[in-house]
């Protein structure tokens, strides 16, 4: 540790300062050197001299002394970052890869270190590891402004963020055809074409060419299937259970809203979700907008407490073919829009599902529109529709609307391209997972 600074390290310290910023680089040093005569662990003049020893060709004394500052500062992430940084000019890759790794541990959000990890781990032939270093420091750096084109990027840096996004695009197409292989290799290619055209249009290689302007999915669209606003009932055989069973749904319904402010949530999420809700809900009345929920499953993930307290509604839930993908689906909830409540016009994110609504509980002017259709819910009665068109709903009554939403797949997908989705989806959001910005950010050239 340093010791206590007295008059003297201080007058050194001003005088290595003053040197170094109008550009004396040799007084700067005589002045840093006279200060760890009398303070040998400070990490700043240690250092200055490490970078002028690399420039005197010295790469063993800069790496020492780079060491030396790591020692006296073991918690300064810029300290690793230089260190791994001259590791690498070195050819101490391995050295260089535990000296990055270190430093995005202190300062997950320094997007350069992440580069050159990503650079250090290729070279060591690690190209998994590689691809999710590049990953990480390009998803941090955009979510900062930087590195979306050659202006945002420092000039020094562009090749190798160029050389990390095609890297980081090839391994990905990598990752994701050898997600669908096992199933081509089971069905056969040509019953998994539209999946790799689908794949292609996800990563950009090809246009969607959408047949309705009026669909725009936000996430993935599955090419060759026909465009439809609402689905015909018929379509969906296993859904004549959901409308026999309507009455005992809605008894179960009911015992939740008899304590509905123990147990509804805001659809959307709050307050994380606030500024999204803001945006999507409109208040038509007196009240205030509110979207509420009662899951079953959300994001595939069972509410078991839920599940118990709704026992018929639950096991009839549990018989149906949903979607199921691993963290992603199914979604099933009773959905409660109160009085005077507007859902804006949205959309939703892939048309390889589609959504069923139960209505339970429908007061006069209710309705759902989608793609400039609208439909006046029927008790009883499911409705299927596509979201990725743009759709809204509304409750200008003065009572709650309540329906059973769940997932359907398309029911235009073939038995095999249902499974590559779900292997598909379930790996993209691992993948997007791997690189998601970490907290807190740094600014960085």
């Amino acid at each position: 540790m340093n010791q206590p600074p007295d008059a003297t390290s201080a007058s050194c310290r001003e005088q290595a300062l003053a040197a170094w910023q109008r550009g004396d680089l040799a007084a700067a040093e005589v002045a840093f050197r006279r200060l760890l005569e009398r303070q040998p662990h400070d990490a700043e003049a240690l250092q200055f001299l490490a970078d002028r020893q690399w420039a005197a060709g010295n790469a063993a004394g800069a790496l020492e002394l780079l060491q030396a500052a790591h020692r006296a500062e073991p918690q300064d992430a810029g300290v690793l970052h230089r260190l791994g940084e001259l590791q690498m000019l070195a050819g101490a890759w391995p050295d260089a890869v535990d000296s990055l790794r270190k430093a995005l541990q202190l300062a997950p959000g320094l997007f350069v270190a992440g580069l050159r990890l990503g650079v250090a781990l290729e070279r060591q032939g690690s190209r998994h590891a590689a691809m999710l270093a590049y990953l990480g420091a390009i998803d941090t750096a955009q979510a900062q402004g930087r590195w979306l084109s050659d202006d945002t990027t420092a000039p020094g840096l562009r090749d190798a963020v160029k050389h990390a996004t095609r890297f980081v695009a090839s391994a990905r197409r990598e990752l994701f055809d050898a997600i669908i292989e096992p199933l081509r290799q089971r069905y056969g290619r040509s019953e998994l074409a539209r999946v790799d055209q689908c794949l292609a249009i996800y990563l950009g290689e090809q246009a969607a060419n959408l047949p309705d302007p009026r669909q725009r999915p936000k996430f993935l669209y599955f090419p060759g299937i026909p465009s439809q606003t609402f689905y015909p009932p018929e379509r969906f055989p296993a859904h004549a259970r959901l409308e026999a069973a309507c009455d005992t749904i809605r008894e179960e319904l009911r015992a939740v809203l008899a304590h509905a402010a123990d147990t509804l949530v805001p659809f959307l999420g709050a307050p994380s979700s606030a500024a999204v809700a803001a945006e999507l809900l409109a208040a038509s009345g007196p009240q205030d907008a509110a979207w509420d929920a009662f899951f079953f499953q959300r994001h595939g993930v069972r509410h078991d407490a839920h599940c118990l307290r709704c026992p018929r509604t639950s096991a009839l839930l549990d018989s149906l073919p949903l979607v199921r993908i691993r963290e992603h689906a199914p979604e099933t909830l009773y959905s409660v829009l109160r009085p005077g409540t507007h859902i804006l016009p949205h959309r939703g994110v892939t048309n390889t599902r589609l959504v069923t609504h139960l209505p339970l509980i429908v007061p006069a002017d209710c309705a759902l529109r989608v793609g400039g259709e609208t439909h006046v819910w029927q008790e009883g009665h499911c409705v299927t529709f596509d979201d990725t068109f743009e759709h809204e709903a509304w409750n200008h009554s003065d009572r709650d609307r309540v329906v059973l939403i769940l997932d359907s797949w398309n029911p235009d997908l073939s038995e095999a391209e249902r499974a590559a989705v779900a292997d598909l989806v379930a790996a993209i959001g691992d993948f997007n997972r791997a690189g998601q910005p970490a907290a807190p950010p740094s600014t960085q050239a």
